[in-house]
């Protein structure tokens, strides 16, 4: 779906796809593709009416041997490296007519019938990385010793144990709460989206205050809060 120009600004896509005999030439670049170097089988977006703007998309299904496919430059990030992410590049790519996923024009909808469902699912991401930040933090606070006590005596430890605690399942609860709705069959756009948007901010917070927790310690490479912070903000 992503491009170098666009990105949540799906209809902005300038991927062609161009009819001919037996299928469809695909001709652009993605970019921010996730698995993209190690992916035998790709769903792709393409404008095939480009003059329909939202409703002139196709998806297709590409495998990763189509003549005319390649990926480039595989992206050096900062956190989630387990993934691989890159470009993906069609020149002249020829897709054959059965691979159409869906009807021609109606890939926006191909896209958006799993698109509630993934902020939903990926909005776990952050409750993990926020239980790890606090894990991290209660450990510390109790082991970690000043003016011969724990600092998780002191009142303003206490106060960011308790303010990362609450973030925690307040995020949990809103997450949990539209995942057992859609299971009930209620799907709502508009929940799946904030508990995505919720959960990420809250993220940010709550992997930052344990960052503080440990005060100079929380800044050097090679502490367990450092990657979980990274990629808190990153999701």
């Amino acid at each position: 779906m992503s491009e170098p120009g666009s990105g949540s600004d799906v209809v902005s896509m300038t991927l062609r796809a161009t009819k001919v005999g037996g299928g469809w030439l695909l001709n652009g670049i993605k970019f921010w593709i996730t698995n993209g170097p190690s992916a035998s089988t790709l769903v792709v977006y393409a404008k095939t009416s480009p003059e329909k703007h939202s409703k002139g998309i196709t998806a297709f299904i590409v495998e990763s041997d189509f003549k005319g496919f390649s990926t480039h430059q595989k992206l050096d990030k900062v956190g989630m490296r387990g993934s691989d992410t890159c470009e993906l590049v069609f020149e002249d790519c020829f897709v054959p007519q059965e691979n159409v996923l869906g009807q021609v024009d109606k890939g926006a909808g191909v896209l958006m019938s799993g698109l509630d469902l993934e902020r939903l699912v990926l909005s776990g991401g952050p409750l993990g990385l926020m239980q790890a930040s606090f894990d991290y933090a209660i450990e510390y606070v109790h082991t970690r010793k000043q003016f011969g006590q724990p600092i998780g005596t002191f009142q303003l430890m206490q106060g960011k144990i308790a303010d990362m605690y609450t973030k925690l399942e307040a995020s949990r609860a809103y997450v949990y709460a539209v995942a057992r709705a859609c299971d009930e069959g209620h799907v709502s756009r508009r929940d799946c989206a904030g508990s995505i948007l919720y959960s990420t901010e809250k993220a940010i917070e709550v992997t930052l205050e344990g960052m503080q927790c440990l005060g100079g310690n929380g800044y050097i490479n090679g502490e367990a809060v450092i990657p979980v912070y990274t990629l808190s903000d990153l999701s």
